[in-house]
Protein backbone atom coordinates (compact mmCIF):
# COMPACT_ATOMS: atom_id res chain seq x y z
CA UNK A 1 0.00 0.00 0.00
CA UNK A 2 1.14 3.60 -1.21
CA UNK A 3 0.67 6.00 1.85
CA UNK A 4 1.72 9.61 1.81
CA UNK A 5 0.49 10.22 5.95
CA UNK A 6 2.83 11.93 8.25
CA UNK A 7 4.54 9.31 10.40
CA UNK A 8 6.15 9.68 13.60
CA UNK A 9 9.76 10.05 13.98
CA UNK A 10 11.40 6.41 14.01
CA UNK A 11 8.52 4.50 13.05
CA UNK A 12 8.27 3.17 9.48
CA UNK A 13 5.14 2.59 7.97
CA UNK A 14 4.96 -1.56 8.32
CA UNK A 15 4.48 -0.78 12.63
CA UNK A 16 1.23 1.30 11.94
CA UNK A 17 -2.28 -0.13 11.77
CA UNK A 18 -4.36 2.24 9.92
CA UNK A 19 -6.84 4.10 11.12
CA UNK A 20 -10.31 2.32 11.07
CA UNK A 21 -12.21 5.38 9.49
CA UNK A 22 -9.79 5.45 6.24
CA UNK A 23 -12.12 4.58 3.66
CA UNK A 24 -14.09 7.93 4.75
CA UNK A 25 -10.93 10.32 5.04
CA UNK A 26 -9.58 11.85 1.82
CA UNK A 27 -6.48 10.67 0.33
CA UNK A 28 -4.73 13.89 1.49
CA UNK A 29 -5.71 13.92 4.65
CA UNK A 30 -5.01 10.13 5.66
CA UNK A 31 -3.45 10.17 8.86
CA UNK A 32 -2.11 6.73 10.64
CA UNK A 33 -2.31 6.57 14.52
CA UNK A 34 0.44 5.30 15.68
CA UNK A 35 -0.06 5.80 19.32
CA UNK A 36 1.67 3.28 21.60
CA UNK A 37 -1.14 1.10 21.89
CA UNK A 38 -1.70 1.13 18.18
CA UNK A 39 2.39 -0.30 17.18
CA UNK A 40 2.86 -3.93 17.02
CA UNK A 41 4.28 -5.39 20.35
CA UNK A 42 7.96 -5.76 18.28
CA UNK A 43 8.02 -1.85 17.72
CA UNK A 44 7.02 -1.16 21.69
CA UNK A 45 10.15 -2.77 22.62
CA UNK A 46 12.55 -1.19 19.98
CA UNK A 47 11.23 2.21 20.78
CA UNK A 48 9.99 2.31 24.33
CA UNK A 49 9.05 6.40 24.27
CA UNK A 50 7.52 7.83 21.03
CA UNK A 51 6.55 11.35 20.35
CA UNK A 52 2.67 11.89 19.46
CA UNK A 53 1.91 12.04 15.56
CA UNK A 54 2.58 15.53 13.92
CA UNK A 55 -0.72 16.73 12.20
CA UNK A 56 -4.36 15.57 12.98
CA UNK A 57 -5.36 12.12 13.24
CA UNK A 58 -8.22 10.41 12.16
CA UNK A 59 -9.65 9.83 15.34
CA UNK A 60 -11.69 13.48 15.23
CA UNK A 61 -12.98 12.64 12.43
CA UNK A 62 -14.15 9.11 13.64
CA UNK A 63 -15.85 10.91 16.40
CA UNK A 64 -17.57 14.25 14.35
CA UNK A 65 -18.78 11.28 11.12
CA UNK A 66 -19.98 9.05 15.13
CA UNK A 67 -21.86 12.58 15.77
CA UNK A 68 -23.10 13.82 12.52
CA UNK A 69 -24.62 9.84 12.16
CA UNK A 70 -26.60 10.30 15.59
CA UNK A 71 -28.05 13.44 15.11
CA UNK A 72 -29.58 11.69 11.68
CA UNK A 73 -30.81 8.56 13.16
CA UNK A 74 -31.99 10.37 16.09
CA UNK A 75 -33.89 12.95 13.61
CA UNK A 76 -34.86 9.95 11.84
CA UNK A 77 -36.49 8.32 14.59
CA UNK A 78 -38.09 11.38 15.86
CA UNK A 79 -39.96 11.70 12.53
CA UNK A 80 -40.63 8.44 11.99
CA UNK A 81 -42.29 8.09 15.40
CA UNK A 82 -44.02 4.95 15.05
CA UNK A 83 -44.67 4.47 11.37
CA UNK A 84 -42.61 1.95 9.85
CA UNK A 85 -38.87 2.82 8.32
CA UNK A 86 -38.83 1.27 4.95
CA UNK A 87 -42.02 3.18 3.79
CA UNK A 88 -40.62 6.62 5.66
CA UNK A 89 -37.32 6.34 4.11
CA UNK A 90 -39.29 5.70 0.75
CA UNK A 91 -41.47 8.80 1.31
CA UNK A 92 -38.32 10.89 2.27
CA UNK A 93 -36.73 9.84 -1.30
CA UNK A 94 -39.44 10.68 -3.31
CA UNK A 95 -40.03 14.04 -1.28
CA UNK A 96 -35.97 14.87 -2.43
CA UNK A 97 -36.74 13.94 -5.68
CA UNK A 98 -39.79 16.05 -5.74
CA UNK A 99 -37.77 19.13 -4.12
CA UNK A 100 -34.99 18.63 -6.71
CA UNK A 101 -37.50 18.71 -10.01
CA UNK A 102 -38.86 21.91 -7.88
CA UNK A 103 -35.03 23.31 -8.33
CA UNK A 104 -34.72 22.18 -11.78
CA UNK A 105 -37.45 23.60 -12.80
CA UNK A 106 -36.39 26.93 -11.39
CA UNK A 107 -33.40 27.14 -12.77
CA UNK A 108 -34.81 26.16 -15.90
CA UNK A 109 -37.38 28.52 -15.69
CA UNK A 110 -35.43 31.44 -15.01
CA UNK A 111 -38.19 33.86 -14.29
CA UNK A 112 -38.48 37.03 -12.52
CA UNK A 113 -40.24 36.44 -9.29
CA UNK A 114 -40.77 32.89 -9.41
CA UNK A 115 -38.59 32.26 -6.43
CA UNK A 116 -40.94 31.57 -4.18
CA UNK A 117 -43.52 29.83 -6.38
CA UNK A 118 -41.24 27.10 -6.34
CA UNK A 119 -40.14 26.77 -2.86
CA UNK A 120 -44.20 26.31 -2.16
CA UNK A 121 -44.48 24.03 -5.37
CA UNK A 122 -41.21 21.60 -4.33
CA UNK A 123 -42.38 21.95 -0.40
CA UNK A 124 -45.76 21.00 -1.49
CA UNK A 125 -45.51 17.46 -3.88
CA UNK A 126 -43.08 16.54 -1.30
CA UNK A 127 -45.42 16.98 1.83
CA UNK A 128 -48.27 14.71 -0.41
CA UNK A 129 -45.76 12.53 -0.21
CA UNK A 130 -46.65 11.65 3.74
CA UNK A 131 -44.79 12.76 6.63
CA UNK A 132 -41.04 11.15 5.31
CA UNK A 133 -41.72 13.46 2.48
CA UNK A 134 -42.47 15.98 4.92
CA UNK A 135 -39.94 15.78 6.44
CA UNK A 136 -37.15 15.81 3.64
CA UNK A 137 -38.91 18.97 2.18
CA UNK A 138 -38.15 20.53 5.58
CA UNK A 139 -34.46 19.28 6.33
CA UNK A 140 -33.63 20.71 2.62
CA UNK A 141 -35.36 24.16 2.79
CA UNK A 142 -33.97 24.23 6.36
CA UNK A 143 -30.30 23.85 5.40
CA UNK A 144 -30.94 25.96 2.17
CA UNK A 145 -31.90 28.71 3.95
CA UNK A 146 -29.59 28.36 6.66
CA UNK A 147 -26.33 28.02 4.18
CA UNK A 148 -27.66 31.12 2.35
CA UNK A 149 -27.88 32.97 5.52
CA UNK A 150 -23.65 31.93 5.81
CA UNK A 151 -23.30 32.52 2.06
CA UNK A 152 -24.61 36.12 2.76
CA UNK A 153 -23.26 36.85 6.05
CA UNK A 154 -20.01 36.22 4.15
CA UNK A 155 -20.11 38.35 0.89
CA UNK A 156 -21.87 40.96 2.56
CA UNK A 157 -20.83 41.09 6.71
CA UNK A 158 -24.19 41.75 9.15
CA UNK A 159 -25.66 44.06 7.34
CA UNK A 160 -29.23 42.14 7.40
CA UNK A 161 -28.89 41.63 3.48
CA UNK A 162 -30.99 38.86 2.34
CA UNK A 163 -32.76 38.28 5.80
CA UNK A 164 -36.26 39.57 4.31
CA UNK A 165 -35.86 37.01 1.23
CA UNK A 166 -35.24 34.36 3.54
CA UNK A 167 -37.83 34.80 5.90
CA UNK A 168 -40.13 35.30 2.77
CA UNK A 169 -38.86 31.88 1.72
CA UNK A 170 -39.37 29.70 4.59
CA UNK A 171 -42.78 31.49 4.26
CA UNK A 172 -43.39 29.85 1.17
CA UNK A 173 -41.99 26.46 2.60
CA UNK A 174 -43.96 26.38 5.20
CA UNK A 175 -47.15 27.66 3.02
CA UNK A 176 -46.29 24.50 0.49
CA UNK A 177 -45.54 21.88 3.04
CA UNK A 178 -49.40 22.55 4.97
CA UNK A 179 -50.88 21.73 2.09
CA UNK A 180 -51.74 24.90 0.54
CA UNK A 181 -51.78 25.65 -3.23
CA UNK A 182 -48.69 26.77 -4.07
CA UNK A 183 -50.26 28.93 -7.28
CA UNK A 184 -50.37 31.70 -4.68
CA UNK A 185 -47.24 32.52 -5.00
CA UNK A 186 -47.56 31.90 -8.43
CA UNK A 187 -45.98 35.33 -10.86
CA UNK A 188 -48.35 36.21 -13.69
CA UNK A 189 -47.14 35.54 -17.03
CA UNK A 190 -44.80 32.28 -15.85
CA UNK A 191 -45.44 29.65 -18.87
CA UNK A 192 -48.02 26.80 -18.05
CA UNK A 193 -45.38 24.22 -18.25
CA UNK A 194 -44.43 25.29 -14.86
Amino acid sequence: MICSCLWPRGISPAQCFPSPCLPFVPPAERQYICAGTRRRPEARAAQPHQEPPRGGTAKGLCSRMKLLVGILLCSLVLGVSSQRWWTFLKEAGQGTRDMLRAYSDMREANYKNSDKYFHARGNYDAARRGPGGAWAAKVISDARENSQRITDLLKFGDSGHGAEDSKADQAANEWGRSGKDPNHFRPAGLPSKY
